[in-house]
């Protein structure tokens, strides 16, 4: 039973064992059980039995994404909906790595899907969201609902500044122009120079035929009377310069920032890069730590001396795989957060010197 003398109950929406630590760590700071109350049948539907009364109270759901992530998914909907039929007062989503977030724009014929998957979430009951440094801000808009995007930048920068020898010698760097802004907000914290990466491959529409043509194509034997179509100037295709690094790296510690660190090809290919360029040691940290298939051989393999990630999505069996991966807890800043929101308190403290840019 997860009974709480606070007035709030805590679950996990997970169904397996491994990505329940967070939210055992949440719990325990909380000082309150932890509810599970997922089930997969045999045939690997997803069952919610609540076995306890949470009518009228405030119901918060803590979900990591695992490797299946629509999995994840199903689970948070229908334990969402279980404990609205239920008569749950709030129902509160602690996910701290938004899944989706990266199709957070729409690409020629594709679709948001961030923004579908926010609408799910409130038609299934949530009334909250608890997550952590969303891909792109702006994908706040998407929720009809309140959303508290958190930052893990305290406790990276924490990281940094306790368990990186000489610190003083290290220099930020964005490994793109889009991630400037992150780094230097990193750069300025800590009193260090700023270096940026360009011309490496950019994820960019790519403007060959897909099939569009405007106006139509005329079937032969037809004729038209309309307007052939105005010729616009030919837009210059983008040709990739050379990668270059703005900013001197030589006899320094080039310390990586980003959000999300996934495939790792761009990263170890930034890594010979500032290898290249005189950087004697290679750190890359970052929020969400996904590291999907062959990620922890290439960074074993790779010229980076240590990738340091949060706990925010499980991510045991990498490290297993790879010494060069350490985690760093944010527990800390989740359990205030909930603590905050069901005594009705101002989260203003948590987002304390964050600025819009952050």
């Amino acid at each position: 039973m997860n009974i709480s003398k606070s007035g709030y109950r805590v679950f996990s929406a997970n169904s397996t064992t491994a990505c329940t630590e967070l939210a055992k760590k949440i719990t325990e700071r909380l000082g309150v059980d932890l509810g599970k109350s997922v089930y997969q049948e045999s045939n690997r539907e997803t069952r919610v039995d609540v076995k306890e009364s949470v009518r009228g109270q405030d119901i918060f759901i803590i979900q990591t994404i695992p490797r299946d992530v629509n999995t994840a998914i199903m689970e948070l909907l229908v334990m969402a909906y279980a404990l609205k039929t239920n008569c749950a007062k709030n129902i509160i989503g602690v996910i701290p790595y938004f899944p989706y977030s990266k199709q957070c724009k729409m690409r020629k014929r594709g679709s948001i899907v961030c923004k579908l998957l926010a609408s799910m979430l409130a038609k299934a009951g949530l009334t909250h969201i608890i997550t952590m440094d969303l891909h792109q801000k702006e994908i706040q808009g998407f929720f009809s609902f309140p959303v508290d995007n958190l930052r893990a930048s305290p406790f990276l920068l924490q990281y940094i500044q306790e368990e990186i020898p000489d610190y003083r010698n290290a220099i930020i760097v964005a490994k793109s122009p889009s991630a400037a802004k992150r780094a230097q907000s990193y750069a300025e914290r800590l009193r260090l120079g700023l270096a940026v990466m360009h011309g490496e491959a950019q994820c960019s529409e790519s403007d060959m035929a897909d099939g569009r043509h405007s106006p139509p194509p005329m079937s032969s034997g037809r004729t038209t009377s309309g307007h052939p179509g105005l010729e616009l100037p030919l837009m210059m295709a983008k040709e990739k310069p050379p990668i270059t690094v703005v900013g001197d790296v030589g006899g320094r510690i080039a310390i990586i920032v980003d959000d999300i660190i996934d495939d790792v090809e761009d990263f170890v290919a930034a890594a010979e890069i500032l290898k290249e360029r005189g950087a004697y040691k290679i750190y890359i940290m970052a929020t969400h730590g996904l590291l999907s298939a062959e990620a922890p051989r290439l960074i074993e393999e790779s010229a980076i001396d240590e990738v340091v990630v949060t706990n925010t999505v499980p991510h045991e069996v990498q490290k297993l795989q790879c010494p060069k991966i350490k985690t760093v807890d944010v527990s800390m800043i989740l359990a205030e957060a909930i603590r905050r929101i069901h005594n009705g308190e101002s989260m203003a403290y948590l987002f304390r010197n964050i600025t819009v840019d952050d």
